[in-house]
């Protein structure tokens, strides 16, 4: 299957090579499958899946977005209808597998690499970008459950490393998830970290974030400055929106303006971060409150602050070094600008690493006619 495939095109052949793959020999394998739902455009109907595709008035809006407006809600339905053709295809997955005869000794994964690609989703340290699809199903070894311990897609390499009785690997960040295959209380981890760098040249706006069972910060390296892709990303939904409704038309600055004062207040936040974020996921789980400033939340504020530090500082995070921040900013500015070349080598690894400068590539020779 070349590319990416977001146009859909002949979707039964994700089963069909799997299965060529799956039963060509008796080694053991790792196979690797990337679907393209549930990526934008959002389909409504391709291949002939979802046999009956939800419609906008069947659904609403993810709750952490804030707002709700009937003009977004025909895009709401074609992402579920992308879920749902992608739970199809899964399924035909699974059929190639016991067909096979394999399906008793294979670990089957299932996860999303970030949220929704809308409102305080994809790109974000929010939980609506951060906070995944993980399942795992191994025939005898995992017991049906729901966990809520927090686990990152960092502890997959250690579990698939012990599954397969290999010696471990030496510093890696995350741990196998095994002792979670079993019912019943574990000690686990009580924080967890994310990062967030850019996914292009025009959204760079550097994150780092810390979370518990309970509360969450948010440090934003940049803070002050306007978030370069809050309003690529309002133009963005506005484009998808008109693909699903044509005949409608989607006004995201009107709906969050008639939105409630703290999704308002959650929106200009995101504009224009401030340093920190806190959020109690407990009592706002959609992370609309910022209680960083609340004097009340002072004492869980600084002692998150301080894991975060430290775990910047244990992880050799680059940006730690202001001079690395702006300078990285700055080489993206001038890649955004088209002021260096598409050609020449990025120069992060440089300074980021104290690796040496990679050599310009030769210049191209003019044509030049002799007279």
């Amino acid at each position: 299957i070349a590319g990416a495939n977001f146009s859909r095109k002949n979707l039964s052949d994700y089963a069909k090579h799997a299965a060529t793959f799956i039963n060509t020999g008796k080694t053991p394998f790792f196979l690797s499958i990337n679907f393209p739902d549930a990526h934008d455009p959002w389909l409504r109907q391709a291949g002939g899946l979802p046999k009956r595709p939800q419609t906008g008035a069947e659904v609403k809006a993810m709750p952490y977005m804030g707002i709700d407006p009937p003009a977004m809600r025909e895009m709401i339905a074609d992402y579920y209808n992308s879920l749902s053709r992608l739970d199809t295809l899964v399924g035909d997955l699974l059929a190639v597998l016991q067909r096979s005869g394999k399906e008793e000794n294979t670990i089957v994964v299932y996860l999303g690499d970030h949220g929704a690609d809308m409102l305080r989703g994809k790109r974000t340290c929010y939980e609506g970008g951060v906070r995944i699809p993980l399942l795992l199903r191994w025939l005898g070894r995992v017991k049906p459950q729901t966990r809520e311990e927090l686990v990152s897609t960092i502890d997959l390499m250690p579990s698939l490393l012990a599954a397969a009785e290999a010696p471990p690997v030496p510093g890696l960040p995350g741990r196998a998830l095994q002792p979670l295959f079993d019912r019943g209380p574990v000690a686990w981890r009580t924080d967890l970290f994310t990062e967030y760098h850019t996914h292009g040249a025009g959204n760079y706006f550097p994150q780092r974030a810390v979370r518990n069972n309970r509360f969450k910060l948010i440090e934003n390296l940049l803070s002050g400055d306007a978030h370069p892709d809050y309003e690529a990303t309002l133009s963005k939904i506005v484009g998808e929106a008109k693909l699903s409704a044509p005949t409608d038309t989607l006004d995201p600055h009107a709906a969050i303006a008639a939105a409630s004062p703290e999704v308002r207040e959650a929106y200009a936040r995101m504009h224009r971060p401030p340093r920190y974020e806190l959020y109690d996921l407990k009592a706002d789980p959609y992370e609309f409150r910022n209680l960083a400033g609340e004097p009340r939340h002072a004492k869980i504020l600084k002692k998150l602050q301080q894991q975060l530090a430290f775990w910047r500082a244990q992880t050799n995070d680059p940006l730690l070094k202001d001079e690395n921040l702006l300078r990285l900013k700055a080489e993206i500015r001038s890649v955004k600008n088209k002021k260096t070349a598409k050609s020449r080598p990025w120069g992060y690894p440089d300074y980021f690493f104290g690796r040496e400068p990679a050599p310009a590539p030769p210049a191209k020779k003019k044509n030049t006619k002799k007279t």
